[in-house]
């Protein structure tokens, strides 16, 4: 009596041997299919921003060479055809779109002699110095925070981070920054604000653009875990013994990091392109600084360059982190 089903069992194992590759094979169709679905829609998306931005800005009453003082009008014709401002708006737009292919974002108005692609590599890597060591202080700081008030709930330490959370994120950056430059730049004269001098002008601007991501994060990241410490998985790994270490950083930890990684990708752009209030504060000669230099003098070719620049960043880390979660979550890919 037991050969039929001896004879059954060989058979199932011979089937799920032989579907392995299979399944493989349609694993790694299936996440090229979504990457591919993903980089499509991410281009689709930049396309749509250029366009809207570039009809926008030339909806706007008056030009890039409007100033409170008059300007002959045989001065403004030739700088307009110097910089082809009079011709039809068609080509204005098939002419950006090329030089956008080229990587050209144009020459400023504002600034004599330099082209938008300087400023924004003028401007970015300070940015980019600040707010990187901003993003990993919120790190640092959120993640251990909110791990420590998930698994403390309800005790002093969980009370603490919360009050401390919730006036991080209620707290405006710009009074935090006024605070600190009154604090430490003019009472202590522990820094000098005003100038830029590398890392070492960058640690309190840095630290105060991470206060309002670190306490969010802190928040984001009790919530998920509370999420995950509740559920099925995570009791019967205490059951079979398992250390509270290796709970907690094994197999919760990978499942409350997916909202974050959600978060982090247009807080990364966002902190990486630099803060507009924080940079005017400090006086930090960062991407934000331009940019508000350049709404200030309608220059309509930085405001754009800028834009569509902090836009492609954001497009670029969303697209990481929708790939990251694929890795992450498998849900991802067969719900896609």
């Amino acid at each position: 009596m037991e050969e039929p089903f001896t004879v059954l069992r060989g058979l199932k194992e011979i089937a799920r041997v032989k579907m392995l590759p299979i399944l493989k094979i349609r694993g790694r169709y299936f996440l090229s299919k979504y990457i591919f679905k993903r980089i499509v829609a991410s281009l689709l998306t930049l396309f749509v921003i250029i366009t809207l931005t570039f009809f926008m800005m030339r909806a706007i009453p008056g030009g890039p060479f409007t100033d409170e003082k008059a300007i002959p009008e045989f001065v403004l014709e030739k700088m307009q055809e110097r910089y082809h401002l009079n011709d039809p708006l068609y080509i204005q737009y098939g002419q950006y779109l090329l030089n956008i292919l080229r990587l050209d974002l144009g020459p400023s108005y504002r600034y004599e002699g330099m082209t938008v692609n300087e400023l924004i590599a003028s401007g970015f890597p300070v940015s980019f110095t600040v707010g990187g060591i901003a993003l990993i202080l919120s790190l640092l700081i959120g993640i251990p925070t909110g791990i420590i008030s998930a698994l403390r709930r309800g005790k002093w330490q969980d009370r603490l981070s919360m009050i401390l959370a919730t006036l991080g994120v209620t707290v405006s950056s710009f009074v935090l920054a006024t605070i600190f430059v009154y604090l430490f730049a003019w009472q202590l004269g522990w820094v000098t604000v005003g100038f830029w001098e590398g890392i070492s002008t960058a640690w309190l601007p840095a630290i105060t653009l991470a206060g309002y991501p670190a306490a969010f994060i802190s928040r984001l990241v009790r919530s998920s875990m509370l999420e995950i410490l509740g559920q099925d998985y995570i009791r019967t790994a205490y059951s079979k013994g398992l250390s509270e270490r290796a709970v907690i950083y094994i197999h919760a930890l990978k499942n409350a990091v997916v909202p974050l990684i959600t978060y982090l990708a247009p807080l990364t752009a966002g902190i990486l392109t630099g803060s507009f209030v924080i940079e005017q504060v400090f006086g930090v000669p960062g991407l934000g600084t331009f940019f508000v230099t350049s709404i200030t003098n309608r220059d309509y070719t930085t405001i754009m360059g800028v834009t569509i620049f902090y836009s492609a960043l954001l497009i670029l880390f969303n697209l990481l982190a929708d790939i990251c979660l694929a890795f992450i979550d498998p849900r991802i890919k067969l719900n896609s």
